[in-house]
């Protein structure tokens, strides 16, 4: 009988114009022994490696008119076409302010992938015809504008390594995260009981589990209540959908 072979280790494959700022960032905490530990992979690409002229040009002024440069589809096309081959398994992602905001449940969705290649974009936008003929996914890490994707990379691989199995030591504590249940997690207390005059909650020194759970829904609730409106305002349409269900 043969043997079985290993899994596959899940991979991200980032192509970016400074690529050597990738591996420094997640070379340490859950990410970097994650790596050492082979249970995902870590591919940096060069995009100027695929320039076409002598300068290794990668950008070009718009179609148009306009400020800024943008970043040719031909240039990048054969870059990713290099690393993730048409028809390979896996999500091919454009990091650009223009796209969808990363949330926790397309996190959970990425990690479930084979394979994930980030696109970083640079200057004022890569060329449309590029993401529609590449399928690019736009993701955009929250409503601000970076000097390039890096960072968002950076995050988004991170919150994707911590989701698969084997990185964190319990993965029960992945439940009672911020998001995971469409809400905010509760406040956090350890040693000393007292500090600078504050107390811990006297609930959370009881002993009595019920109650603690109890006051931890509330403060979960509170704070999206409080702090993330447009997360309360889904999880109150989810639980009246929930209701009607019942009904």
């Amino acid at each position: 009988m043969s043997a079985r072979a290993a899994p596959t280790p899940w991979t991200a494959t980032v192509l970016s114009l400074f690529p050597e700022v990738l591996r420094p960032a997640l070379d340490y905490s859950l990410a970097g022994r994650a790596l050492k530990a082979g249970i995902w992979m870590l591919e940096t690409v060069d995009i100027r490696a695929f320039a076409r002229d002598k300068h290794a040009s990668v950008d070009d002024s718009p179609f148009g008119g306009g400020p800024g440069m943008v970043m040719r589809a031909d240039v990048l096309g054969a870059a990713i076409d290099a690393s993730h081959p048409p028809g390979v398994p896996g999500a091919r992602v454009l990091l650009t302010p223009r796209g969808r905001p990363l949330d926790q449940a397309a996190v959970r969705r990425l990690a479930r992938e084979p394979r994930v290649t980030l696109v970083c974009g640079r200057y004022e936008g890569v060329d449309q015809r590029l993401v529609e003929a590449c399928g690019l996914e736009e993701i955009s890490l929250g409503d601000f504008v970076l000097s390039g994707g890096e960072p968002a990379a950076i995050a988004l691989i991170d919150a994707c390594v911590r989701l698969l199995p084997g990185v964190v030591g319990d993965p029960a504590a992945l439940e009672e995260e911020s998001f995971e249940h469409g809400l905010l997690e509760y406040p956090q207390y350890a040693k000393p009981a007292e500090w600078r005059g504050r107390a811990v909650p006297a609930v959370l020194l009881s002993g009595d589990h019920a109650r603690i759970r109890a006051w931890r829904r509330r403060e979960v609730e509170r704070a999206t209540r409080e702090r993330r409106g447009d997360l309360w305002t889904r999880h109150v349409a989810r639980q009246i959908g929930a209701n009607e269900e019942l009904e």
